[in-house]
């Protein structure tokens, strides 16, 4: 599936753990972001990782674990 910057997504599955976008990652877990949680990408990286834009921060997410939203969310 292919994904564009500014797309509105959600995670379709739990993650055992979050991992940040900072320069210098950091794991954290997993009940920072919720199933029903909207966020935003922000960036495109190697290796079909999204960095997506969530309320409590910005993750690395690979793109397999996300859906987009549709324009009525």
């Amino acid at each position: 599936m292919k994904f564009s910057v500014g797309e509105k997504v959600s995670l379709q599955v739990p993650l055992p753990y979050l991992k940040t976008a900072d320069s210098i990652s950091i794991l954290r877990p997993p009940d920072l972001v919720s199933l029903d949680e909207v966020g935003i990408i922000i960036g495109i990286r190697q290796n079909d990782l999204l960095e997506v834009k969530f309320r409590r921060g910005n993750f690395l997410i690979p793109s397999e674990r996300l859906k987009t939203l549709d324009e009525d969310g």
